[in-house]
């Protein structure tokens, strides 16, 4: 300690003095699962703005980890909508229940593991109607280059709905490939 620099030691003696109790706000707003994540979050918030800490810090870091919290909900709460979304917009053939929940998990959990840009482009193609020259000007690239990405994007999910199956091989539960209405060359 006698080598740290002065923001290092208020920095120190702040996070000694309030950690339990940011710990104990989080923990009753959001259960101990978070809280340790809103804690650390809130104290490197504090790191980089150390600057903007009032005397006495634990308001300050109370009002963080609320904001902290808060964003976390508007995460899930759009995680959850995309997914709910996705669900609207999956066919549902008539077959067996158990099996079409199934593949429907598995590719919901395709899409959610692609990265962002594929997902867009997916969606814009196959959810939004849009045709590749339209979805080029939404995201900002030429229709040639759209449709590269769109392909890529197109394997990507297959090849993560393949990997999602419930089997974990890439033939689904009816002895066929996962039913990834997105990815069918169809819709370009």
């Amino acid at each position: 300690m006698a080598d740290e620099g002065p923001d290092e030691q208020r920095f120190t003696a702040m996070y000694d003095e309030c950690r339990q109790r940011v710990w104990a706000y989080a923990t009753a707003r959001a259960g101990r699962q978070v809280a340790d994540e809103v804690v650390s979050e809130t104290f490197a918030v504090a790191w980089r703005r150390l600057a903007d800490v009032p005397d006495p810090p634990l308001p300050w870091l109370l009002g963080v980890a609320r904001n902290v919290l808060r964003d976390g909900h508007r995460a899930q709460v759009r995680r959850e909508s995309f997914a709910a979304e996705l669900g609207r917009w999956a066919p549902r053939p008539a077959t067996d229940i158990a099996e079409d929940v199934a593949e429907r998990l598995a590719v919901l959990r395709a899409m959610a593991a692609l990265p962002e840009g594929d997902r867009e482009i997916l969606i814009l193609i196959a959810w939004q109607g849009l045709t590749p020259r339209d979805a080029a000007k939404v995201v900002g690239c030429s229709p040639a280059a759209l449709r590269v990405r769109l392909h890529r994007a197109r394997r990507r999910l297959l090849r993560a709905a393949e990997a999602e199956t419930p089997d974990g091989q890439a033939e689904g539960a009816r002895g066929t490939r996962p039913q990834v209405g997105i990815v069918s060359e169809e819709m370009s």
